[in-house]
């Protein structure tokens, strides 16, 4: 069983030899969450799924969690947090391919009409690194950072034309070792082991059909009703760096008619990428350079209990994907603010764990796609309700009352995400509610967050009216009311919703700076003056809705996001 590796111990590994203690340990806890069914796990089922001793994982789990990407629960449950996206998005930077060729793929669903994927190799699997879905009712389920077998997918029978005799000998092994595919979460395990040689022999013929047509099929390989047809998207070498691929279902297509439908329009976007591909590249910015070592400052606080050789390898991981290309060992060094020695020494570990390797002659190193493994897929499924949802629950901890997350609907808000308080006496409102915008902390701020005449339009036409006493019905008022929350950067309703009920709200803002939600604390008006909310709940109130925030700009970065 692997020892817990002191700081000491982690420095001195051998570069050429074992991988840094710590990192690799680190990342084991990443995988074993990532690949658990459910969201969740103890810290005994860390140490089950790892093979580490307790204080091991204790110490790892404890570097994570004050690095944001993971996140305790319950005081024992521990889950991946939305910051650990940072790692996949790194890669996706690192590789350029989205960037290059995502807005060709859109292009390409829109004029389809269907669903269409660009995916990668990686290692005797296929993984996908950008979807343009359609919204259907028999809607495609994967994400960004799934895995799929590549003899049941039309990628990987693309991909298998060109694998070496290791990799081809790394497929069957693993068929071997799981015949179900129950090592894939994205797809239906098999029912039953095949036969032996049945998988094998019908993979080569695909892949023998897929080298000589120069495309291939998936007709319900995955599962029932799902069909796809891919074509392979080259680099100026002529190596294939990633497969083009559409998918519908069989109530719209067999696997013949959708390749009649799509197999032209494939083709002519797949010799666009590969032109984008042999565009001359921009001259990436170098990475500024990196301030002090933080993970000093972290293990003087944590001590012993913090892993500076974790933080300082994933620090180098999210370096290389600062810019396409990756970075060279002094990049590395400089983006992280690391002695070059320390730098190297995580560079070698990322390399001989499988999340790294050197590219072009080797003076830089780029990131696989592997890395995607670390609980992208998972993280990418997070509803908006699920990102706000533990912001939520600590601001309650804090201020002791409700809070709430709500969106514009029409001239209403609509709750979306809620924590109540445990009080005698507490504000019962659940989500999906909706509430007049005029007569509400949140609907103010997020009239705010409009443009001045298309707020004024909305309340305008709103159906105003007092729901108490105290409710502002004046439209010359309402308008300097949400003009009041543009400039003061939050709302205070007092008693114009329901008699008794005081709340105050912030606004949430996208990546791009748009305001996207409001959060808000709701309390009794009993409860202090109006000065005392401001200074006893805005200051965390503040903090909760820029946490928000950061967890929607990560997780936003490569995935697109429905805010109801």
């Amino acid at each position: 069983m692997p020892h817990a590796a002191t700081a000491a111990e982690a420095d001195a590994a051998a570069p050429g030899g074992e991988p840094v203690g710590p990192l690799e340990r680190g990342l084991a806890v990443l995988r074993a969450l990532a690949a658990h069914p459910g969201p969740r796990m103890r810290p005994g089922d860390l140490v089950r799924a790892t093979g580490l001793a307790r204080s091991t994982v204790d110490r790892i789990v404890t570097t994570l969690t004050h690095l944001g990407y993971l996140r305790i629960e319950d005081d024992r449950d521990v889950l991946l947090a939305p910051r650990l996206m940072e790692l996949g998005n790194a890669y996706l930077t690192c590789c350029g391919l989205p960037d290059a060729l995502e807005p060709l793929a859109v292009a390409l669903a829109d004029e389809l009409d269907e669903s269409v994927s660009l995916a990668v190799p990686d290692g005797a699997g296929v993984r996908f690194i950008s979807q343009s879905t359609r919204r259907r009712t028999m809607a495609l389920a994967f994400q960004i950072g799934d895995l799929l077998p590549a003899e049941r997918c039309a990628p990987g029978a693309l991909f298998a034309s060109g694998w070496s005799p290791e990799q081809q000998a790394d497929w069957r092994a693993r068929l071997h070792d799981d015949p179900r595919d129950t090592g894939f979460p994205a797809v239906p395990p098999r029912s039953a082991p095949p036969a032996p040689g049945e998988v094998d022999s019908a993979f080569r013929k695909r892949v023998a059909d897929a080298r000589g047509a120069g495309w291939a099929a998936d007709d319900q390989l995955i599962e029932p009703g799902l069909v796809a047809v891919a074509v392979p998207v080259h680099a100026p070498d002529g190596s294939t760096v990633c497969a083009l691929s559409v998918v519908s279902h069989t109530s719209r297509h067999s696997a013949r008619s959708l390749a009649e439908h799509a197999l032209p329009r494939l083709r002519e976007y797949g010799a666009r990428m590969e032109a984008a591909l042999a565009s001359p590249a921009p001259v990436a910015t170098p990475p500024a350079p990196g301030g002090p070592d933080t993970s000093r400052a972290a293990k003087a606080e944590l001590g012993p209990e913090f892993l500076q050789s974790l933080t300082r390898g994933l620090s180098v991981l999210t370096a290389l994907g600062s810019a396409p290309g990756g970075l060279t060992l002094s990049g590395a060094a400089e983006a992280t603010g690391l002695a070059r020695a320390t730098a190297r020494r995580a560079l070698l570990s990322l390399q001989q764990l499988g999340y790294a390797a050197p590219a072009g002659e080797g003076r830089r190193f780029t990131l696989l796609p592997t890395v995607l493994e670390l609980g992208y897929a998972r993280l990418s499924r997070l509803s908006f309700a699920e990102i706000a949802q533990p912001h939520l629950a600590r601001l309650v901890e804090q201020v002791h009352d409700s809070a709430s997350v709500a969106v514009l609907a029409d001239d209403d808000i609509m709750y979306v995400a809620r924590v109540h308080t445990v009080r005698i006496m507490s504000v019962n409102i659940t989500v999906g509610t909706r509430f007049p915008a005029y007569a509400t902390s949140m609907g103010r701020v997020l009239l705010a967050g409009l443009p001045e005449r298309e707020a004024a339009e909305r309340l305008a036409r709103a159906s105003v009216r007092p729901l108490t006493p105290f409710t502002r019905v004046d439209a010359a008022d309402l308008v300097e009311a949400v003009a009041q929350a543009r400039r003061d950067g939050h709302a205070l309703v007092d008693q114009e919703l329901e008699e008794g009920l005081r709340s105050i709200a912030v606004p949430v803002h996208d990546r791009t700076g748009r305001v996207v939600a409001a959060v808000n604390v709701s309390t009794h008006a009993s409860r202090g003056t109006l000065d005392d909310v401001r200074q006893a709940v805005l200051p965390a109130l503040t903090a909760a809705a820029a946490a928000i925030e950061e967890d929607l700009a990560v997780v936003t970065e490569r995935v697109r996001l429905t805010i109801p």
